[in-house]
């Protein structure tokens, strides 16, 4: 699932694709902003991802359907 941070003052958003439930993810962000602390997020890769939260501007968490796998036939083919 794809998580993006978009922190204050700055254009780029920070993407992370990782395997947290959205409620998890939920759960992690709403727990960071309560205790002022910072939100610790881990990727598909295992890298550890650590963003303040008083610099946090939104989180948008992406839906949990897997990605398709595959191709998609040409007609005629």
């Amino acid at each position: 699932m794809e998580i993006r941070i978009g922190v204050q003052n700055v254009a780029r958003e920070v993407v992370i694709e990782s395997d947290a439930t959205n409620e998890d993810a939920a759960r992690l962000v709403s727990d960071a902003l309560s205790d002022g602390g910072t939100l610790r997020l881990k990727d598909t890769k295992g890298r550890l991802v650590l963003v303040p939260s008083a610099i946090i501007g939104y989180v948008e968490i992406g839906t949990e359907t897997p990605r398709p796998v595959g191709f998609v036939p040409t007609p005629g083919s």
